[in-house]
């Protein structure tokens, strides 16, 4: 079984014991969580990728409460209810909230660990990750060229980019305009992966091979055999797993724990860091041989706040997404919300965006977005200048974008900063950008 954890929600201790023995002889790796509360910490650290299987009826709330609370969050894994109370209501309102399914307890032997397969199978053949999305700006036009070019070839990328960027969507669009599109695309979380650990999670092991290995495990390089292994934020391996994963892309050879003979492997490389990999060189925290292995070629993710042009279209893309996972029937966004989303600086880039978008959906159901549905802080005016500036640069290159995105309209640029005309005007006088936008 893979590296995913099944969060299991359930008050009635015995129960809940009985879930996790029956999943964990089916090798599921499992999580107890006895209240709503408890349920909560747990995801806050939770991986993309777990599963959460909750009761309905709870000491401090219900498994719908929790549902809510999460796609509120942004908070977008697999969900499956599990009752006493066969209420057709409760079914529809969990469903409706992107519930998976919905499980009387007295079958849940029988179908529990059939849901989680399919689940996980859908996961491996990527039918279940969010859609991939375009984005017309003109810097994620000069990356779509780059992802053309280097896609059809088996040269390692190495990506750059914050946090939230979106690195594994633009690892996703490499590996299905590549030929091993049709094959597994394994994406691999570095942070998550200790000294002791990673062996094992890397290249499998066979039973006995160390106390606890009951079972033979098939590694990441075995699962991704003729596909793409995306090695997400690699720049927090541990030097010692460096060094393993180095000596085993250079001989295109690995060998389980435990094992006594090697594999060999054909799978393509592909790494993203948010990292500056050569200060990490330099400081001897990541080893310069494995860089260069992993960069043949280079793509850099610019932040949203550097893209303006995509902000209004990936939201409409978001919501569209949640219209459809949470079956809402919100049609846009009201003028206020979409200057708010224009302005906004967005430190956690897109994966921000989304779960702001999602929240939002889920509160407004029909209708337009209003700012009562968009929980997001806005700096407000205390100074004729109040659009938050914090350097010249930085100002300029607000004013810049909010010119851009007004197409050129200084009352538009004005409404979107935040500030009035008398003072764009100033701005652009300051900045020697006076002649260069006429009044519109």
């Amino acid at each position: 079984m893979d590296k995913t954890k099944i969060i299991v929600v359930e008050d009635n201790i015995v129960y809940c014991e009985f879930v996790c023995n029956l999943l964990a002889r089916e090798g599921f790796r499992t999580v107890q969580a006895f209240h709503l509360s408890t349920a909560k910490k747990y995801l806050q650290q939770a991986a993309d990728g777990d599963i959460v299987v909750s009761d309905l009826r709870l000491p401090d709330g219900n498994g719908i409460d929790l549902l809510r609370w999460m796609r509120k969050e942004g908070r977008m894994q697999p969900f499956v209810i599990m009752t006493d109370y066969a209420e057709v209501h409760t079914a529809v309102e969990s469903m409706k909230l992107g519930s998976l399914d919905y499980i009387p307890k007295q079958l849940v032997e029988d179908k529990l660990v059939p849901l989680l397969r399919n689940i996980l199978k859908e996961r491996h053949t990527g039918r279940s990750r969010m859609p991939l999305f375009s984005r017309d700006g003109s810097a994620f036009q000069t990356i779509m060229k780059r992802i053309r070019l280097v896609a059809p070839t088996d040269m390692s990328v190495l990506i750059f980019g914050e946090n939230g960027t979106g690195k594994e969507h633009i690892a996703h669009l490499l590996h299905d305009k590549s030929k091993r599109a049709g094959k597994p695309f394994v994406a691999v979380d570095c942070g998550s992966l200790t000294k002791e650990l990673a062996p094992s999670a890397f290249f499998g092991h066979v039973r006995g091979a160390f106390t606890g290995a009951d079972s033979a495990k098939k590694g990441y390089f075995h699962e991704a055999e003729g596909g793409t292994l995306f090695l997400d934020e690699v720049g927090n391996l541990a030097p010692e797993t460096q060094q393993m994963l180095l000596r085993a892309i250079q001989e295109r050879r690995y060998r389980p724990v435990g094992d006594r003979t090697d594999k060999s492997f054909n799978v393509r490389i592909i790494a993203a860091t948010n990292e500056d990999l050569e200060k990490a060189v330099h400081e001897k925290r990541f080893r310069q041989d494995l860089l260069y292995r992993l960069h043949d070629f280079e793509i850099t993710v610019p932040p949203l706040r550097d893209c303006q042009e995509d902000v209004m279209p990936l939201a409409e893309f978001f919501r569209e997404i949640a219209n459809r996972e949470l079956e809402c029937d919100v049609i846009g966004f009201d003028g206020e919300v979409r200057k708010t989303l224009l302005t906004h600086a967005w430190p956690g880039n897109v994966r921000e965006l989304r779960q702001k978008i999602m929240g939002a959906v889920l509160q407004a159901q029909t209708g337009l977005v209003t700012k009562e549905h968009l929980e997001l802080a806005v700096t407000r005016a205390t100074s004729p200048v109040s659009f938050a500036l914090r350097s010249d640069a930085e100002d300029k290159e607000r004013v810049l974008r909010a010119l851009k995105q007004a197409n050129g309209n200084r009352k538009v640029a004005a409404e979107l900063l935040g500030i009035g005309r008398t003072t764009l005007y100033n701005k652009l006088e300051e900045y020697g950008l006076k002649y260069k936008f006429q009044q519109s």
